[in-house]
């Protein structure tokens, strides 16, 4: 089990916003049902097999193009254990557990 974490940055569109090509990226993802995922403000973090998870990052890029896209940076970070079973859920328990809190401020809390 891996955690991934995807940055998919269109360059070269028409305005500053890229949250329109995020989102048909993120099309792939909801297909992807035996994949966990969470969107965050800079970059979505997935769960799963890393080879599942690696061929879906490769759809998300690909799908980032456009006719008037021509160049998509995209950023993957790779957290992989083969000592334990790793999720989202249980790296930020463990991290609550050692500083008694939620550790910052939440949006809407």
């Amino acid at each position: 089990m891996a955690i991934v974490e995807i940055s998919i940055v269109p360059v070269g569109t028409n305005t500053a916003s890229v949250s329109k090509f995020v989102a048909r990226a993120l099309e792939i993802l909801k297909k992807e049902h035996k994949l966990k995922y969470q969107l965050k403000p800079m970059g979505t973090i997935i769960e799963g097999d890393l080879n599942h998870v690696l061929n879906v990052c490769k759809k998300m890029h690909g799908r980032a193009f456009s006719k008037r896209v021509k160049r998509v940076v995209t950023t993957i970070k790779i957290d992989e254990r083969t000592d334990k079973k790793l999720t989202m859920k249980g790296k930020i328990k463990s991290v609550r557990k050692r500083i008694g809190k939620t550790g910052s401020k939440q949006y809407g809390k």
